[in-house]
């Protein structure tokens, strides 16, 4: 798939009379999706932990990292696709999960991923967190694979539910985030007093779930509510593992992945897939960008699992150096929200296919025809980027 095609279709839209619709930047693009979304929205999608050093440092590492021409090499066709779990996908990024994508656009933002999954063949990965039901999500996504992020709760019952319904709706393989059983210091947020759950937004897969509603006894939103508090968050630890791969024989891929010697653990115990994530800085504030842990945490996976990486990634450029790092995946995240506020699910696709296209002309004018090459080629920067 020429996915540098797409600059061609923008180019002669204008010379057709119909000038470009959406940025092709990301700067530009998150400022006028700041202008679309409401304050309280925004400040929750765009903010960070404590005075926000780690996400600044997740976006500003890439930088850290450069990739060296290779002249003479004739690379008109590049192959971007990857394999795992027994998926073929014809490019390297997915949409990583986002807990209020449901509140963005006409309030059903799960959907609209799924839609703009189905379009772009780029898979999604949907959160728990979801404003409509995971089984009515994941038709809309048609023939390309989506994923269940499941954050687990106290309560062993319900996790057996929501993952017994995430696979027999078709999801591929679940996700489970490791760092986010309680929410990081987030002062954007504390000064507006918003946390979106308490709400009572976004709780539709609990609200749904048999299990939930037998432990809640009615429809009272204070008792939902109350009862959703009371069993969010289960700070997991090694033995539970055991338990979860008890749940599916879906993969289990484990998010919020940092340090090489838990990555060889976590496979030891089982798991299908790592990924490799700090939650876009939105957790744990004053640690390393997660680009800095990538690089150990693919040497202790050894190629026996996929390697999924997230946070910081906002251009093309970006994926190939991720890509570049060992990754076998990269996620997107803030960039395709700001593409659904801006103009719903077409501005998805937008962004998605902005982000691939410019991948692909970077490979192309680099004179990488494959991410084996991309791997050869890249090269540290400065003395913070290690291998």
């Amino acid at each position: 798939m020429a996915f540098a095609d797409y600059q061609n279709e923008i180019y002669f839209g204008a010379l057709g009379g119909h000038p470009p619709e959406f940025p092709a930047d990301y700067a530009t693009l998150e400022a006028k999706a700041a202008a679309a979304l409401p304050d309280s929205l925004h400040s929750y999608i765009a903010g960070g932990a404590g005075d926000e050093l780690t996400q600044r440092r997740n976006v500003d590492a890439f930088a850290d990292w450069g990739l060296v021409p290779r002249m003479l090499v004739g690379a008109t066709e590049r192959d971007l696709s990857v394999t795992a779990w027994g998926h073929t996908f014809p490019s390297p990024i997915f949409m990583a999960p986002v807990g209020v994508i449901g509140l963005v656009g006409d309030k059903h933002g799960d959907i609209a991923v799924a839609k703009a999954a189905a379009q772009t063949g780029v898979p999604a990965f949907f959160s728990t967190l979801m404003e409509d039901p995971l089984e009515e999500v994941v038709p809309h996504a048609g023939a390309t694979p989506s994923f269940f992020q499941l954050y687990t709760p106290k309560n062993r019952d319900l996790a057996a539910s929501l993952v017994s319904r995430a696979e027999a709706a078709g999801y591929r393989g679940i996700t489970v985030t490791l760092d986010t059983w309680i929410p990081g210091w987030r002062p954007r947020d504390l000064a507006t007093g918003n946390f979106p759950q308490l709400r009572g937004h976004v709780l539709k897969n609990y609200t749904s779930d048999p299990v939930f509603q037998k432990m809640v006894g009615s429809d009272d939103p204070q008792s939902i509510i109350l009862n959703w508090i009371q069993t969010f968050g289960n700070p997991l630890s090694w033995s539970d593992l055991e338990w979860l791969r008890s749940l599916t024989d879906l993969p289990i891929v484990l998010k919020g992945i940092s340090h090489h010697d838990d990555a060889r653990r976590a496979i030891d115990h089982g798991v299908d897939g790592i990924y490799c994530s700090n939650h876009g800085g939105r957790q744990a504030n004053g640690g390393l960008s997660a680009l800095e842990t990538l690089p150990a945490v693919v040497a202790a996976c050894d190629d026996r699992v996929p390697v999924l990486f997230d946070s910081g990634v906002r251009s093309g450029t970006d994926v190939v150096k991720a890509l570049g790092l060992g990754a076998t995946m990269v996620g997107i995240g803030r960039p395709y929200v700001y593409g659904l506020a801006l103009a719903g699910v077409p501005g998805l696709v937008h962004v998605l296919r902005m982000i691939l296209a410019e991948a692909d002309l970077l490979m192309a004018v680099n004179g990488y025809p494959d991410l084996v090459a991309v791997r050869e080629n890249i090269r540290a920067t400065t003395g913070r980027a290690t291998r």
